[in-house]
């Protein structure tokens, strides 16, 4: 099932007002009546029939959106003390001009927590949403979390590395195995068990609250 979320586009063109589909583990937008699909944010691409004189009013660098921002409201859970309520993560990404090596110029990534009358600020430093959405875990009041994939106990990242959104790895059909991993070498032995590849915000039935040292990335 997709999720619409609410999504501010801008680049030097000007501004647009769409919604970013999701469905956990691809996105898709439409801007300016060209749609762009990836499995991350920093690789959306236009559609195969894309005409080429409609990219004209784009930046596009390795066939994907660059030079822009994109302000998007994703409703989140969170779990408390007192049960399950209600959250609102505003997530600010900026995608800088391309470089002479290849790159972008920077790739900056910033998160805002709406939560009861509450609001926490990650800091941008990262360039991760994983990290960015940790700093706000650690900012929540005491017994409470983020009721997302990325604190889930059964989901980590490859020892390769990783992309700025949507590659965390999901284990939840081998979490016996999983459950016993703690180094790189554990994390080899059972990379290829990995149910699919899901969103840091992604949320499903299965989740379990992670426990501190948990799995490869702890």
């Amino acid at each position: 099932m997709r999720k619409s979320l609410p999504t501010r586009y801008q680049d030097a063109n000007g501004s647009v007002s769409t919604t970013l589909q999701t469905d956990g583990k691809s996105l898709r937008i439409k801007i300016r009546d060209v749609i762009f699909e990836g499995e991350d944010l920093d690789s959306l691409s236009p559609v195969a029939d894309t005409e080429p004189q409609s990219l004209q009013r784009f930046r596009i660098h390795k066939e994907c959106l660059c030079d822009c921002q994109f302000d998007v409201e994703i409703p989140i859970q969170v779990t408390t003390p007192n049960g399950v309520e209600d959250g609102l993560v505003k997530a600010w990404v900026d995608f800088g001009k391309p470089n002479s090596k290849g790159g972008l110029e920077d790739e900056v990534v910033k998160l805002q927590l709406k939560f009861r009358d509450q609001e926490f600020q990650s800091t941008g430093k990262s360039g991760w949403f994983e990290d960015e959405l940790l700093e706000l875990e650690k900012q929540l009041p005491v017994g409470c979390h983020l009721r997302l994939c990325i604190t889930c106990a059964f989901s980590d990242y490859s020892p390769y590395g990783h992309g700025m959104f949507g590659c965390l790895a999901c284990f939840r059909g081998n979490k016996a195995e999983y459950s016993q991993v703690k180094s790189k070498g554990d994390m080899f032995r059972v990379w290829a068990t990995l149910t699919e590849y899901v969103q840091e915000t992604h949320l499903c039935e299965e989740y379990e609250l992670r426990k501190p040292g948990t799995g490869y990335r702890g």
